[in-house]
């Protein structure tokens, strides 16, 4: 990736981003606390054998090769017989060391991610093996703080394990006299308080190097503008589509509205600005219904279809108002309106007087 997108990468990543990222194995994995990890399981692994299992393995073997010339080797059943018996102790010696060794090697990567299948990382990539890639992982600057993190890890290792030596050098120096048999135990003993001493020090090395990587991990994520645009456009669509789609959407509505306009009983106008019809056929609607309502321009063609369809159009500019306000195309007019729309519809149905006109009330 070139310094130039580098820069324009300015904008965190998406929930998106960081979703895909993970699916593809890309996760924010800390080496130093498989480090730590390893170190915390050889002192569990070294206590264990402290409380006894090397010393069982010992006397095993030690009447073993003690009776090494009573022991007959004839045939092949013989053979089995020995590797089993020796090979049975080898792996009960072995079973709680490996099994430590893969519980907190597996709780090393889970406690960072939950472990992720993912097979792009075994897909083959010329990158990987490019000399000139490589030679620029290696000294570029991402080799670089990966040297300085190693050289950081070594100096304090360095300065850990001198100090705890040293604080151990009159027991190292005891050794000389201290009983054969009593070696193992005494060089476990102090390999335990050593691997002690390593295990506090390097957690806040840890603690330091999970902060790092998550956060080098989110800043290698970063996105730019145009490709938050893309993956919204992805994601949601492309905004001037779902435009499109949305006016489409309105105008068929309209249409359809608009087609409706015929079968009305009676328009309530504006006289110009607000047009509602209103439908009602006896024993079939059992309360008028809004069949079409529009503003301005709509509520004049909805006035002129009526007009050319012979429907009434009755000017009342209250009623229009509220009745566009508070009800909806296809929906029954609400109760506080059937008295004054009974009495429209009463006129349009028997008045032929021209000098009539109903008794108009008060609403909301």
């Amino acid at each position: 990736m070139s310094e130039e997108n580098k820069d324009s990468q300015t904008e965190e990543p998406t929930e998106k981003k960081i979703r895909d990222a993970i699916e593809k194995g890309n996760l924010p994995l800390s080496k130093e606390v498989n480090t730590f990890s390893g170190f915390l399981a050889l002192l569990i692994i070294l206590g264990y054998f402290i409380n006894g299992p090397t010393a069982k393995l010992s006397i095993v073997l030690a009447r073993l090769l003690d009776g090494v010339g009573d022991i007959r080797i004839e045939n092949e059943a013989d053979f089995i017989q020995i590797s089993s018996a020796v090979g049975l102790e080898m792996a009960m010696f072995l079973v709680v060391p490996v099994s430590v060794l893969l519980v907190f090697g597996l709780a090393a990567t889970w406690f960072q991610h939950p472990p992720q299948v993912s097979f792009d990382r075994l897909k083959p990539e010329l990158s990987k093996i490019s000399p000139g890639k490589g030679f620029k992982r290696m000294f570029g600057a991402q080799g670089g703080i990966e040297f300085l993190k190693a050289l950081a890890k070594f100096i304090i290792l360095a300065v850990v394990i001198g100090i705890l030596l040293s604080n151990e050098r009159q027991t190292l120096a005891n050794l000389m006299f201290t009983d054969p048999s009593l070696l193992p135990e005494e060089l476990l003993s102090i390999t335990v308080r050593l691997v002690s001493g390593i295990c506090v020090a390097i957690i806040t090395l840890v603690a330091l190097d999970v902060i790092w990587v998550r956060g080098h991990w989110r800043r290698n994520l970063r996105m730019s503008r145009k490709e938050l645009k893309d993956e919204y456009k992805d994601t949601e669509g492309d905004p001037a589509v779902k435009g499109r789609m949305r006016s489409l959407a309105r105008d068929r509505a309209r249409n359809r509205m608009m087609a409706s306009v015929p079968k009305a009983t009676v328009v309530i106008a504006n006289p110009t600005h607000y047009s509602v019809a209103v439908r009602y056929t006896h024993n079939e609607d059992k309360a008028p219904l809004v069949i079409a309502k529009g503003q301005d321009l709509i509520a004049l063609k909805i006035r002129q279809i009526a007009e050319d369809n012979d429907i009434p159009v009755i000017e009342d500019i209250q009623l229009a108002r509220a009745l566009y306000a508070q009800c909806e195309v296809d929906t029954q007019i609400p109760p506080q309106f059937f008295r004054v729309v009974a009495e429209l519809l009463y006129y349009v149905y028997t008045a032929k007087d021209e000098n009539f006109k109903p008794a108009l009330r008060a609403y909301e």
